[in-house]
């Protein structure tokens, strides 16, 4: 049924009328778009740009065959950068063509305007069938705005059996998600291959994000292989204090190797055989003449270069990124561009090729010329903006750099002592910072007035959208403050605002078939979990755990010793009450670690569990009204989690055990407080 609804949908669109490409243009006089976006790859995570370092190669083992005979056969820019270097606001970019502080996006956990121009929306307006598949982030936002189609996840979503957003239904899936989206890619493209309007399919892989999961045919690959060493391993940014160790000098050898999360490069290795099949399909239907491919990334990351994992600061490895493209009818093939090309140019260099008019505030410049092999005046420097998140665990502050073809300024600002300026020359590492040398004055004035004109040219300011300790329209929350209920789940009536979903192998996904409402006597009433449902909780304000004292208590009777009652966040911040064996458990995670607290004893019939995070930083769990252990934390969860909250399942990025089964049994009660209420208070 899924795979006919897909194709009536596709076919409909197909058949659509031809007058919105304007004058009775036919596909042929216009290229198909496949745009793919991964997740987090740096830019030598390359096999031909390994091979191409040759010496200075830190993976010189690692291959990728398909990415590479994309370069072959198309063109490779060797320095493409993004303006901002994080996943949503990266990707607001690409869509718009505008800086983040422009755009709408300032961070992860802001959902993406509706109303913004977007090249997908420009491009559905000039007769393109569009699609979007896998990734899309913008927090938990659920729509796709600009796409007549889409198959894409809620947040981060998950490596294996994640479920999908298909055309806004709730859909499960099995297998590695980016295997996934892709055979919902192949779909499109066969279902439009041979129809009269022409179309856009961008594909964002999950992969290689964190936690690093690759599928089981890659699970092995690269297997004892280390990583070169760099000179700025033990260069530490200012923002985390400096390091005891001399950095090692620009020209020194690299001293050894250093192990590395192989994991990150089997995920990028699984997306290449992801690529080969894409590139294979259009060869299949005959339309990869006519088909504008664009490979890139949407930051980069580090491995261990200053320190660091990660990305968001204005290094080198978090900046750069590969982007390649291929069009038979265009691009030459085996080029190499070393321009300075920028995710903020994929908007319009996709309508430029398309033959729409660009926005004039599109601030982005269309590189279809360097990419046919021509000769034009090109930027010479452009302007990085990062504003900083909710997430502490991250510690970037707020970032404004220029980078030029050879020298760097990085800002950062109330922060003057610690400004960075670097001669990319001569210490391609970033090692040495020549900010208060007296040798590099003139390339610290040229690099600030460089910086001040890029500010004023493209109207740079702090937007009202960052996300700032102020988030919550005010002073944080006090963690002292009375317990004060923000949900109360009486299953007498379900409170508003729920979505049940139906997980059970008939596949009657958003309809109330895995629970139902039971009357019990004299005991008001219960809801039935049969082991495949749970009811999905929309993320809202009052059910922002972050910064204070939380508390989670559930009533009910298990039918079976082991499942999740309540589940909000994942693996990086998050919370869950769960049963192991019978018995209660309440785990905390922050900032990636998770604190548990488990009941020595089973429970059985009708029983009351109660989560406490109290404002000294203690994680509390009671049983009965009576305590049943508690344990130190670290902090209160320090930011927001992605997750929608669950009862009856934990089926994102996962809090507890990946084998705990959903909840099987009957639940009377949920109730959530803001603030510390212990059972006996």
């Amino acid at each position: 049924m899924k795979r006919f609804l897909f194709s009536l949908v596709l076919c409909l669109l197909g058949c659509g009328l031809k007058t919105g490409l304007g004058g009775g243009a036919s596909a042929a006089d216009r290229p198909n778009f496949l745009i793919l976006i991964t997740d987090d790859q740096r830019y030598d995570a390359l096999g031909v740009v390994q091979r191409e370092l040759g010496e200075r190669a830190r993976f010189p083992w690692f291959e990728t065959p398909h990415m590479d005979r994309l370069a072959a056969e198309g063109v490779r820019f060797r320095n493409a950068f993004v303006v901002n270097s994080l996943c949503a606001p990266s990707r607001a970019v690409m869509l718009t063509g505008r800086y983040n502080h422009l755009n709408g996006i300032a961070s992860n956990f802001r959902p993406f305007p509706v109303d913004n121009v977007t090249y997908a929306t420009l491009l559905q307006r000039a007769g393109y069938v569009t699609g979007y598949f896998g990734k899309w982030h913008m927090d938990s936002q659920r729509e796709r705005p600009g796409f007549d189609f889409f198959a894409s996840f809620v947040g981060q979503g998950q490596y294996f059996d994640c479920p999908l957003l298909v055309n806004g239904t709730e859909t499960a899936t099995t297998g590695w998600v980016d295997d996934v989206t892709t055979d919902y890619v192949v779909q499109f493209i066969r279902e439009n291959a041979h129809h009269d309007r022409p179309w856009l399919a961008v594909l964002g892989f999950k992969a290689p994000h964190g936690p690093f999961s690759p599928p089981e045919r890659a699970k092995e690959r690269y297997a004892g292989c280390l990583a070169k060493r760099t000179p700025n391993f033990d260069v530490r940014p200012p923002y985390l204090g400096s390091s005891d160790k001399p950095p090692k000098r620009p020209d020194e050898a690299i001293p050894g190797e250093v192990p590395v999360n192989l994991n990150y490069f089997r995920c990028i290795s699984a997306v290449d055989d992801c690529v080969g099949r894409l590139l294979d399909e259009l060869d299949r239907c005959g339309v990869a003449d006519n088909t504008v491919v664009i490979l890139l990334s949407d930051n980069g990351y580090y491995l261990g270069e200053h320190g660091l994992g990660d990305k968001r600061s204005a290094y080198e490895e978090s900046l750069r990124i590969p982007l390649l493209a291929r069009y038979p009818r265009g691009i030459p093939k085996g080029l190499v561009r070393d321009e300075m090309v920028l995710n903020l140019d994929l908007a319009p260099t996709i309508l430029d090729f398309a033959g729409v008019p660009i926005p004039a505030d599109m601030q982005g410049q269309s590189w279809r010329p360097l990419a046919e092999g021509k000769e034009i005046p090109w930027r010479k420097a452009w302007l990085y903006e990062y504003f900083a998140e909710r997430q502490r665990n991250s510690r970037v502050p707020d970032i404004v750099a220029v980078r030029t073809d050879s020298a760097k300024l990085i800002t950062y600002p109330g922060h003057d002592d610690w400004t960075e300026l670097f001669d990319l020359t001569t210490d391609p590492y970033e090692t040495k910072n020549l900010y208060h040398e007296l040798s590099a004055a003139n390339l610290r004035a040229e690099l600030e007035a460089e910086l001040t004109r890029l500010q004023q040219a493209l109207g740079y300011r702090v937007p009202e959208y960052v996300d700032r300790p102020d988030w919550w329209g005010g002073t944080p929350p006090d963690p002292n403050a009375p317990p004060e209920i923000c949900l109360d789940y009486r299953f007498d009536q379900p409170s508003s605002g729920d979505k049940i979903l139906d997980r059970s192998p008939r596949g009657n996904h958003g309809v109330n078939h895995g629970t139902q409402v039971k009357s019990l006597p004299g005991d008001g009433a219960v809801r039935v979990f049969n082991g495949h449902s749970y009811i999905e909780v929309p993320k809202s304000a009052s059910l922002n755990p972050a910064r204070m004292s939380w508390t989670v208590e559930v009533t009910f009777s298990a039918e079976k010793p082991d499942g999740v009652l309540v589940a909000r966040g994942g693996k990086s911040h998050g919370y869950a009450l769960w049963l192991r064996q019978g018995r209660a458990v309440w785990t905390v995670v922050i900032e990636n670690k998770p604190f548990s607290v488990e009941a020595d004893k089973s429970v059985e019939g009708w029983q009351t569990v109660t989560g406490v995070i109290t404002p000294q930083h203690t994680a509390e769990l009671y049983v009965n009204g009576q305590l049943a252990g508690r344990r130190p934390l670290p902090d209160f969860i320090v930011t927001d989690p992605h997750d929608s909250m669950q009862i009856g399942a934990d089926t994102g990025s996962p809090i507890v055990p990946p084998s705990t089964p959903q909840f099987q049994g009957e639940i009377r009660r949920v109730t959530i407080w803001r603030g510390a209420r212990r059972p006996s208070s």
